[in-house]
């Protein structure tokens, strides 16, 4: 996706709620993860594994000055000899305490394993972000949900929404030292984003 496409799109979805959507989830998650907290847990199901939204997350915060952006991708399935930043498992979930964050990601059904794992990390105190296909338990249990339902006619999928997300978490963050950048510099920063491969570490 070049900046004209990025362009047209963000001028197609103006008349639309989905850029006040993503900006107020992205405002709800900046405000989630304080400086100094116990962190941002990054969790798919265990058919998708939002490695490309870490990767966002992990460049936003090192763009906006957020070191508490940067996201712990959690992982159904952790294969042997993984480095450590694709190590950690869904144990994780279940350690976190109050003063963390949990994002969920589910384009489809979460599964009744993950459902109890995010209801028990409520009740522990952890804040619980739901980015989600539209599945109903999921978003009851979230503090803040942004629910993407899929389906012909469908203005937006949930990849997209993503990128949005991500791209607006940092957005209203101190500037680094050369001031913020506009608009178009923002946006044909986005289009490298979602044409680039996965990073290496990913």
């Amino acid at each position: 996706m070049d900046a004209v496409r990025v362009a047209l799109l963000r001028e197609v979805l103006a008349g639309t709620h989905w850029p006040s959507e993503t900006r107020r989830f992205a405002g709800a998650l900046r405000s989630s993860v304080v400086p100094r907290g116990g962190g941002l847990l990054l969790v798919g199901t265990e058919a998708y594994e939002p490695w490309h939204l870490a990767a966002h997350l992990v460049d936003e915060a090192a763009w906006s000055g957020r070191p508490e952006l940067e996201p712990t991708l959690v992982r159904h399935r952790v294969g042997p000899g993984a480095p450590a930043h694709l190590a950690v498992g869904l144990g994780r979930v279940e350690a976190a305490r109050r003063g963390e964050t949990l994002l969920v990601v589910a384009p489809g059904e979460p599964g009744e394993g993950l459902l109890q794992r995010v209801h028990d990390a409520r009740r522990a105190g952890v804040t619980v972000l739901s980015l989600d296909g539209g599945d109903r338990e999921l978003a009851a249990l979230a503090h803040e949900a942004l629910s993407v339902p899929a389906g012909p006619g469908a203005p937006v999928d949930l990849d997209t929404v993503q990128h949005l997300v991500s791209a607006a978490a940092g957005e209203n963050a101190v500037p680094g030292p050369r001031g913020r950048p506009r608009l178009r510099d923002r946006l044909a920063r986005l289009a490298e984003q979602l044409t680039a491969p996965p990073p290496t570490r990913w």
